[in-house]
């Protein structure tokens, strides 16, 4: 992989007349599909002729889009396309078309970044544990915990105080139960509330 040797300076590719190019940073030959990593990587380069010194930065950038959409990627739309070449030879739409561009894909990159920022931040909020593993087990305990409310054993086995015992304090075991329940049910809720916070 490429690397930069300095943050402040793009590194330097020459492109020979044997159309190789020539990574200066780490002294070998890169193709296309390098530069092309290099891109995503946010690693800026400048293309140089190895003879003469021109600048082919512009034309190497447009080789990788040519080749990109080759393999399919169409990410140009047809009509966009022929209103690029429409504007070729149009002074004045010239001159602003560039500045229009970058500015249009500078503004859509920073809010595809802010989209992102916020799905990752909203899934983060729904599923506070991080991942669907953590989830199944937080559900889980949560599920034998509930169960073991209700599945506690009767305390008193002799059938005589059983079947004597009052409807009042049945109804009175089942009230604790509920209320027990949903003290647990507000421990985990607030328990949640302070990991998604």
């Amino acid at each position: 992989m490429t690397s930069k040797k300095d943050e402040n300076e793009p590194i330097t590719i020459k492109k020979y007349a044997n159309r190789r190019l020539y990574d200066t940073s780490t002294s070998s030959y890169v193709t296309l599909d390098h530069l092309c990593q290099m891109v995503k990587d946010g690693i800026e380069f400048i293309v140089h002729d190895a003879k003469t010194g021109e600048d082919l930065t512009r034309s190497v950038l447009t080789q990788i889009i040519v080749e990109e959409e080759a393999k399919g990627e169409n990410l140009l739309p047809i009509g966009f396309l022929r209103q690029i070449i429409g504007f070729y030879g149009d002074n004045i739409k010239g001159i602003m078309i560039p500045q229009y561009l970058e500015h249009s894909m500078k503004t859509f990159a920073e809010n595809q970044d802010q989209l992102q920022s916020y799905f990752k931040e909203t899934i983060g909020k729904i599923f506070p544990f991080g991942s669907l593993d953590e989830i199944g087990k937080q559900n889980l305990a949560m599920f034998q915990q509930t169960l073991k409310m209700f599945s506690t054993p009767e305390q008193n086995t002799d059938k005589e105080n059983t079947s004597d015992e009052p409807i009042n304090r049945k109804n009175n075991a089942a009230t604790e139960e509920v209320d027990e329940l949903r003290k647990r049910l507000d421990e985990m809720q607030r328990q949640i509330n302070k990991m998604t916070e």
